[in-house]
Parts: C-alpha cells; sequence; structure tokens
C-alpha cells in the first residue's frame, strides 16, 4: 500500500473538506503518488482521479420509529418515567377523575334502587370531602355500614 497522506491532506484544503472524506481512486494511485503540488492535485481532482465523499449525516429511522411507538402508547412504562410521582398526573387531575367515577357509580346505585336518597346523599357527602380513596372502598363502606337497599 503506498502512502498519499500529503496528497491526501494537500486535496482536503483544495476541496475544503475534512483529509477522511477524500477519495483516490485505487486504480491510479501511481499517479496519485506521483502529484506532489496543488496544481498536480486539482488537475487529478479536473480527471476525477481523486472526489470528495458525500457528508455522513445521522439517521433519523430509529427516531421515526420511536416517534410511532410512542404514538401508539408504548415506551411509557416506569422505566422511562422521570421525575416525582405527580409529574405526569398532578394532584388535581388525579382527584378529579377519582371523584367523577365515583359519583357516576353513585347515581348508578341511585337509578338502579341499589341505594335509597338518604344514603346516596350521605355516601355523595362523604365522597366530596375525600372519605374515599376509590370506587372499591366506596362500595366496601356502603356494604359493611348496611347502607345497601333491603330487597
Amino acid at each position: 500500500m503506498t502512502d498519499l497522506k500529503s496528497q491526501r491532506r494537500l486535496a482536503a484544503q483544495i476541496l475544503k473538506i475534512g483529509q477522511n472524506r477524500v477519495w483516490i481512486d485505487p486504480e491510479r494511485t501511481d499517479d496519485a503518488e506521483a502529484a506532489i503540488t496543488r496544481e498536480e492535485i486539482r488537475k487529478l481532482i479536473h480527471e476525477g482521479v481523486v472526489k470528495s465523499l458525500p457528508e455522513k449525516g445521522v439517521s433519523r429511522a430509529r427516531a421515526r420509529a420511536i416517534h410511532m411507538k410512542k404514538r401508539q402508547g408504548r415506551r411509557s412504562g416506569p422505566g422511562s418515567r422521570t421525575g416525582a410521582s405527580r409529574a405526569k398526573i398532578s394532584k388535581k387531575e388525579a382527584w378529579m377523575s377519582r371523584i367523577r367515577a365515583q359519583r357516576k357509580r353513585l347515581r348508578e346505585l341511585k337509578t338502579k334502587k341499589i341505594i335509597i336518597e338518604r344514603s346516596y346523599r350521605e355516601l355523595y357527602g362523604m365522597a366530596g370531602s375525600g372519605r374515599f380513596s376509590s370506587i372499591g372502598a366506596l362500595e366496601r363502606y356502603a356494604k359493611a355500614h348496611d347502607l345497601w337497599r333491603k330487597r
């Protein structure tokens, strides 16, 4: 293998690129080795013996694939989460979804006549004051305190 270090360096300066992007035709290495002046290197560039390789970029393929997965709702497990426990859903949003679910369940129980109006009012007030952590807790309380309508 012939040493074309100085030719590569000169070509890089002429082409205004890095030395790693200089391509020298392996068929005509003898001509390239003989060229020692800038003028001779320019001649080889004109002939196409010496060329500049295209720039390498960063591929977006992986980024696109990840973006698609995220749009589908993937990649959001506990290992991907950063920040405090209330960073994704604020305290207020968590409360809103909880209380709405409880009030909806209470309405269902009332319309299906599983609880009476007075029990409904009592449980509604308790739910609003934050007594129950979930629908399950609300129903357990109602069962334990015998608020289900007698059949």
